[in-house]
C-alpha cells in the first residue's frame, strides 16, 4: 500500500506540472452507474447551459452515451462510439479510404461537420482543419464517462457554428487510481487486427485540496483490403451491372491524332502493337481499403487545486499523434495528351501506321498526317537534329502498376492546452476565467504518384537508354506494353514523394460570472439563474503543399493541385442566459420554467469584410408532476465562414459525375445540346464520340469566396419526458427538431451544376453562364482527362439561395428491473427523419452522387443487458431503414441497374441485384463482461453476431467517400463479424 500511495503522489505531482482540472463538466444527467460512473461527482450541470445550477432543468433533449455503453460497443476511437447513434449520419472516418484526409468526423442532422461543434468538457479544442472542424482522433476515450449530444439551441451557449448542435465529451472528474485496459479485435476473416492499450493514473494530493491525472494510450489497426471480400473484389457499375472500373487501363489506351475523331481512344493490343476498338476496364477496387490502417499515441493530463475556500486553479493537456494510411490503386496518365517521336524505339510499327495515316485501319490517303513515305523516314530518324523528325500528339490513358500503389500518409500532430481559475464571489455567484491554446498539425505524404512533366520527358527519345531532351536522370518509357513493360529504372524517373502540410490553430480566452440573483418569483422555489460573460477566439489555418502537389495536373490521377492557402480570422463575442423558474409545486404545475439566451459575435477577417451577428435563444419546461415533462426551445443562429469557405484559391480537384448529357449519340440530333457542348469547348469531330467520365469522377473547378455571406438558421425543438410512478425504472423521451438553414454557404452538388445548364436547352443556353462555366477538354470533349485544360464543372463556394433544413422525431427509452438474482436493463434510441434537403435535394432515405453520406427515414437502436452476479450479458440490435436511388438521380443519369450480374465477377457472378434499393438491415452485437475479481474485468464482444455482408448497390450511384467497394462502408458493415477482448485492472 505504501509503494501504491508514492506511486499516486508522484504521478499526481507529474500531471500538475502538464495540467492543473479541466473546465467544469456539463451534462444533463448522469451516466448509468457503473464502475467508471461511480467515480463521478454527483453535481451534474447541463449540456447546453452556461449556468452552473445543478437544479437546473434544462429545455433542450441530450442523448447521453455513457462510458458503458463505450465499453459494450468496444469502441476504439470517438467516430466508432458515435457512428450507430440514430441521428447521426456517418461521415468521414475509419471506413473512408479515398477522401480521408486523415481526420474523423461527426455530422448530426447530415447538415454538414461544420454546422456543429465538438467539445471536450464543454469547451472548443483546436480544429483539425481548415474547415474549423474537430478531429475526433485527437479525443482521449480512456478518459471519457460519457457524451452528450445535443440538437440544435446551443448557439447563444457555444457559438453561432453549433447550428445543428453540439457532441461534448465529458471526462472522468477527480479520478483516483490506477487503470490499465487492453483490448484486441480481429475480424471473422482473420484481418484488420485492432490493438488498443490504456494506461490512466489519477490520485489527490495535499491532503484533498488538489487532484491530478494522467492518462497514456496507444492504439494501432490493420488494414482491410476491398479485394479480401467477395462483395469488394470487383469495381461494379450501378447503373449497367458490368465491371466497371476505370478507363485508365494496362495495357493502355491512346488516340489517333489525325483521325476525324482525335478524342476517340483506343486500346493497344500488347502482341500485336496495333490501336483497336474496346477495352476492358481497369478494376482498382482489390487495392482500396474498407478499414484504414491507423496508429495513435495520446496522453491527456489535468489537475485542480484548490487555494482556498472559494478559489479553484485548474488546467488540461492533451497530445495525440495520429498516423492514418490510405491506400489507392496505381497511378498512371489519366487522359494526358503528350508529343512523342514517330521514331521512337517503343512505339509499335502498327500504331506508328495508324497514328502517320490518321486511320484505325492504316490506310493512308490525301487527308493523312504523313504519307508513308514521310512515316517511314521520321521512323529511322536519328534524333531530334535530325530533318526526318517528327512528333504527334498522343493522348494517354495508361495505368502503371509499375509505380506500385498510390499510398497516403498523413501524419496529425496535436497539443490543446488550457488554464484556468474559478471561485465564488457569494455562496451562489461564481466566476470563471480560463486561456487556452490549440495546434494542430497535419502532414500528408504521398508516394507512387507519376509525374506527367517527366513522363513527357521520357516519351520523346530516339533510343532506349537516353531521352531526346537530355534532362538529368530521364529513362525512356515503354508505353505501350502489358504491366512490366516499364522498367523498373524508368518507373523510379517517373515518380517522387510529393508532401503537403496542413497547419491549424486557436487560441482563445473566455470569462463568465454565474449564479442566481438571490431572488425568486412569488410563485416558485428556486431563484432567478444567469451567466454573463466574454469570449476571445483567434483561428488561423494554412496549407503548404511542395512543388509537385501544388501544380495543376502534375501528379497523375492526384484529385487535383494543393494550393497555398493562408487565412485567418478572430472573433469577440459577448453572451448571456437567463433561467426563471416560473411556478412550482402548484396542482397541473409541479414545475414551469423559462430560459432565454443571447450571443454577440464580431467576426474580423483580414483581407475581408468581417460581419457582426446576433444569436439568441428562448425555451420553456413545464412538468406537469414528477411523471409528465414538457419542453420546446427556439434559436436563431448566424454562422460566419470559415477559414477554407473564404480563403481557399480556385484549383482544380474531382466530383463524382456517372452521366455526361454531351456524351454519346444524343448531341449528334439535338442541335441545342450539340451547340452547347460545343460552347463548352468540345471540339466539332468529338461530338458522338465523347465518353462518360471515367470511373464517374469528373473535373471541377472549386475555391473559396471573400464575399461570402453569413448564413442564418432557425432551430425548433419540442418534446415530453415521461417517467411513470406505476412503472417503476421506466422513462421515455420524446422530441420533435426542426432545422431550417438560409443562404447556405456551400457548393453546389454536380447534378445541380449540370442541372443548371442542361435542363430545358433552349438555341439561348450556349450562351448562358450556367452552361459556358463548364470548361471541356478540347481534345476529347469530355469533363475528365487533363484539368488544366479541361477544368470541368466550375463549384465556387458560394451562398445557395434554397438552403437547408431537416427535422425528425427522437425517442428515448429507458427502463431497468430486477427478477429476483437478474437485472435487466433496457435502453432504445430511435431517430425518425423525415426529410433533410440541402439545395432543394431530398436526401432523407435517397442515396446519390447528390446526397454525399446515407440519411435513413429511421434508425433506431435497442441494447438488453442481463445481469446475473459478476456477469453481464449485453445484446444490441441496431435497424437501418431502406434506401432508394435518389429520383432526381435516376432521372438525370439512368435508373440503377436491376438484373443478374454477369460471369467474371467473381462470387457475385449470377446474383440477383437491385442498385436502387437498399433493404432494411438490422445488425446484432453481443458482449459478455466478467468481473473476475474487485480489481479485473474482463469482456468479450461479437460485433455482427450473424456476418450480415453489406447491401451491394454498385461503385457509382454515389459519393467516392462514401459509396467505395460497391457499398457504403460507412453506414454498413463491410468487414463482417468480428470478436473483441478486453481486460481491465484497476486499482
Amino acid at each position: 500500500m505504501k509503494t501504491t500511495s508514492n506511486l499516486k503522489t508522484g504521478v499526481a505531482s507529474a500531471a500538475l506540472g502538464l495540467a492543473l482540472v479541466s473546465a467544469p463538466a456539463f451534462a444533463q444527467q448522469a451516466a448509468p452507474a457503473d464502475a467508471d460512473s461511480a467515480k463521478e461527482p454527483t453535481t451534474i450541470v447541463v449540456t447546453g447551459s452556461l449556468i452552473k445550477n445543478p437544479n437546473l432543468v434544462q429545455a433542450n433533449p441530450v442523448n447521453v452515451v455513457s462510458a458503458e455503453e463505450l465499453t459494450y460497443k468496444q469502441s476504439n476511437t470517438a467516430e466508432e462510439a458515435l457512428r450507430e447513434v440514430p441521428g447521426l449520419v456517418a461521415d468521414i472516418g475509419s471506413s473512408v479510404n479515398n477522401g480521408n484526409g486523415g481526420q474523423s468526423n461527426v455530422n448530426l442532422r447530415g447538415l454538414g461537420s461544420n454546422r456543429n461543434v465538438v467539445l471536450l468538457d464543454g469547451q472548443r479544442i483546436v480544429p483539425g482543419s481548415l474547415n474549423g472542424v474537430v478531429d475526433l482522433n485527437d479525443i482521449p476515450l480512456a478518459l471519457i464517462s460519457r457524451v452528450d449530444v445535443l440538437t440544435g439551441a446551443a448557439v447563444t451557449t457555444y457559438g453561432a457554428d453549433a447550428i445543428t448542435g453540439v457532441v461534448n465529451f465529458v471526462t472522468k472528474k477527480n479520478f483516483t487510481g490506477v487503470d490499465l485496459s487492453v483490448g484486441d479485435t480481429i475480424t471473422n476473416a482473420g484481418d484488420g487486427n485492432y490493438l488498443r492499450t490504456d494506461l490512466t493514473i489519477g490520485s489527490n494530493f495535499a491532503e484533498d485540496k488538489g487532484n491530478a491525472v494522467l492518462s497514456i494510450g496507444y492504439q494501432k489497426s490493420d488494414p482491410v483490403y476491398q479485394g479480401d471480400r467477395d462483395y469488394g473484389k470487383y469495381d461494379l457499375s450501378s447503373y449497367y451491372g458490368s465491371a466497371a472500373g476505370s478507363g485508365t487501363t494496362v495495357p493502355g489506351r491512346f488516340n489517333i491524332s489525325g483521325s476525324s475523331a482525335p478524342g476517340k481512344k483506343y486500346s493497344i493490343n500488347p502482341t500485336t502493337g496495333a490501336l483497336q476498338s474496346g477495352y476492358t476496364p481497369y478494376n482498382f477496387n482489390p487495392f482500396n481499403l474498407y478499414q484504414t490502417p491507423f496508429k495513435r499515441y495520446n496522453l491527456f493530463a489535468k489537475a485542480n487545486y484548490e487555494i482556498s475556500d472559494s478559489v479553484e486553479v485548474y488546467t488540461r493537456a492533451m497530445f495525440s499523434q495520429n498516423t492514418v494510411e490510405a491506400i489507392l490503386a496505381p497511378s498512371g496518365a489519366f487522359g494526358t495528351t503528350i508529343k512523342m517521336n514517330y521514331n521512337n524505339p517503343y512505339l509499335p510499327s502498327a500504331m506508328r501506321l495508324q497514328e502517320c495515316s490518321g486511320s484505325l485501319s492504316g490506310t493512308f490517303s490525301a487527308s493523312s498526317p504523313l504519307t508513308l513515305a514521310q512515316c517511314n523516314a521520321a521512323a529511322a530518324a536519328t534524333g531530334p537534329n535530325d530533318p526526318n523528325y517528327k512528333t504527334f500528339s498522343l493522348l494517354v490513358q495508361r495505368r502503371m502498376p509499375e509505380l506500385g500503389n498510390r499510398d497516403y500518409t498523413y501524419q496529425t500532430t496535436m497539443y490543446d492546452l488550457m488554464a484556468g481559475i474559478d471561485g465564488s464571489l457569494t455562496s451562489s455567484i461564481k466566476w470563471d476565467v480560463h486561456a487556452a491554446y490549440g495546434h494542430s498539425q497535419n502532414v500528408a505524404t504521398t508516394t507512387g504518384y507519376l509525374l506527367t512533366d517527366r513522363l513527357q520527358n521520357a516519351a520523346l527519345a530516339s533510343s532506349t537508354t537516353a531521352c531526346d531532351g537530355g534532362q538529368s536522370g530521364c529513362v525512356p518509357v515503354n508505353l505501350f506494353g502489358g504491366i512490366g513493360s516499364i522498367s523498373p529504372a524508368a518507373a523510379a524517373y517517373l515518380t517522387q514523394p510529393t508532401s503537403t502540410t496542413v497547419t491549424t490553430s486557436l487560441g482563445q480566452v473566455h470569462g463568465q460570472v454565474s449564479g442566481d440573483f438571490g431572488w425568486k418569483l412569488p410563485s416558485a422555489s428556486e431563484p432567478v439563474s444567469f451567466a454573463l460573460g466574454t469570449e476571445y477566439r483567434n483561428y488561423t489555418a494554412s496549407q503548404l503543399a511542395d512543388s509537385l502537389a501544388q501544380t495543376p495536373g502534375e501528379l497523375g490521377g492526384a484529385g487535383g493541385a494543393a494550393p497555398t492557402i493562408n487565412g485567418s480570422y478572430h472573433v469577440w463575442e459577448g453572451f448571456s442566459e437567463l433561467v426563471l423558474p416560473l411556478v412550482d409545486n402548484k396542482p397541473g404545475f409541479y414545475n414551469v420554467t423559462a430560459e432565454a439566451g443571447a450571443r454577440y459575435s464580431k467576426y474580423t477577417v483580414p483581407g475581408g469584410a468581417g460581419s457582426t451577428t446576433w444569436t439568441y435563444k428562448g425555451g420553456l419546461t413545464w412538468a406537469v408532476d414528477p411523471q409528465v415533462k414538457f419542453r420546446a426551445n427556439y434559436a436563431h443562429a448566424v454562422r460566419a465562414p470559415n477559414i477554407g469557405e473564404l480563403f481557399s484559391p480556385q484549383s482544380d480537384g474531382l466530383t463524382n459525375l456517372a452521366v455526361d448529357p454531351c456524351a454519346g449519340a444524343a448531341p449528334v440530333t439535338n442541335a441545342n445540346l450539340r451547340a452547347v457542348c460545343l460552347a463548352q469547348g468540345a471540339p466539332a469531330n468529338a461530338i458522338g464520340n465523347i465518353s462518360n467520365p471515367s470511373a464517374a469522377q469528373a473535373n471541377i473547378l472549386t475555391g473559396g469566396n471573400l464575399n461570402l455571406k453569413p448564413e442564418t438558421a432557425n432551430t425548433i425543438t419540442g418534446g415530453v419526458v415521461l417517467q411513470p410512478r406505476a412503472l417503476p425504472g421506466f422513462s421515455m423521451s420524446i422530441d420533435y427538431y426542426n432545422i431550417k438553414v438560409s443562404n447556405i454557404i456551400a457548393v453546389p452538388t454536380p447534378g445541380q451544376l449540370i442541372s443548371a445548364c442542361f435542363d430545358n436547352l433552349t438555341a439561348s443556353s450556349a450562351t448562358s453562364t450556367a452552361c459556358t462555366v463548364i470548361r471541356r477538354d478540347p481534345t476529347t470533349g469530355g469533363l475528365d482527362g487533363n484539368q488544366v485544360t479541361g477544368p470541368g464543372l466550375f463549384g465556387l463556394t458560394q451562398n445557395l439561395p434554397e438552403g437547408a433544413k431537416t427535422d425528425g422525431i427522437d425517442l428515448i427509452v429507458n427502463y431497468s428491473h430486477r427478477f429476483n438474482a437478474v437485472k435487466w436493463s433496457a435502453s432504445f434510441v430511435g431517430n425518425w427523419t423525415h426529410e433533410n434537403v440541402f439545395n432543394g435535394e431530398q436526401c432523407a432515405g435517397y442515396y446519390s452522387a447528390n446526397c454525399g453520406s446515407i440519411q435513413p427515414h429511421f434508425q433506431t437502436s435497442l441494447r438488453n443487458t442481463f445481469t446475473v452476479g459478476p456477469v453481464d450479458l449485453s445484446i444490441l440490435w441496431r435497424y437501418i431503414a431502406s434506401e432508394n436511388q435518389e429520383p432526381s438521380d435516376a432521372i438525370a443519369n439512368a435508373p440503377a441497374f436491376v438484373g443478374t450480374l454477369p460471369s467474371g465477377i467473381g462470387a457475385l457472378s449470377g446474383q440477383s441485384v437491385n442498385f436502387g434499393h437498399i433493404p432494411a438491415y438490422n445488425y446484432f452485437d453481443a458482449t459478455t463482461r466478467f468481473t473476475v475479481q474487485k480489481n479485473l474485468v474482463f469482456t468479450i464482444a461479437v460485433l455482427n453476431v450473424f456476418n450480415k455482408a453489406p447491401p451491394l448497390v454498385g461503385g457509382t450511384i454515389g459519393s467516392t467517400a462514401y459509396n467505395s467497394g460497391n457499398t457504403y462502408p460507412s453506414t454498413y458493415d463491410a468487414l463482417g463479424r468480428r470478436f473483441a477482448v478486453n481486460a481491465k485492472v484497476t486499482f
